[in-house]
């Protein structure tokens, strides 16, 4: 061991800059934030969208069109899927939450049953509602199309 490859233990030194501990440190003065405005002061946090007091983006863009506040948001899940779900399970009976318990539909979603692809076996599917076409593809395949 010779003076030129000493080394401080591991861990022993830190990386983070001390600020505001005198002129001698190099980090006096302001401590690094520079002179005035809003970065330089403390309590300072940047708002999400703020561009330096421009106008921001999403207040800039015209809006336009109509959000119903009283819209129904239902998860679709079509026939072809149910089908996959019968030959694969071997299940006759299909609720939200057996759907749920294999991962097409989330815990609290509404559930209807659109009418792509065929169904072939004979199926009781419970759900929130049904699309006509998929209620008649249920019924002829000789399933009951139940609403909850």
């Amino acid at each position: 061991m010779n003076l030129n490859n000493l080394k401080p233990a591991e861990g022993s030194t830190k990386t983070r800059k001390r600020v505001g501990r005198g002129q001698g440190s190099g980090r006096g003065g302001t401590s690094t934030r520079g002179h005035k405005g809003a970065k330089s002061r403390s309590g300072y946090s940047q708002k999400f969208g703020f561009e330096g007091g421009q106008m921001p983006l999403q207040r800039r863009v015209p809006k336009y069109g109509f959000k119903n506040i009283n819209r129904i948001e239902y998860h679709g899940i079509n026939l072809d899927m149910i089908q996959k779900l019968v030959d694969t399970k071997n299940i006759t009976d299909i609720t939200p939450e057996i759907l749920t318990q294999y991962g097409l539909a989330s815990k609290n979603d509404l559930v209807k049953i659109l009418g792509r692809g065929e169904l072939k076996s004979k199926v009781n599917i419970k759900a929130h509602a049904f699309s006509a076409k998929a209620q008649s593809l249920i019924e002829a395949a000789g399933g009951k199309a139940e609403k909850i």
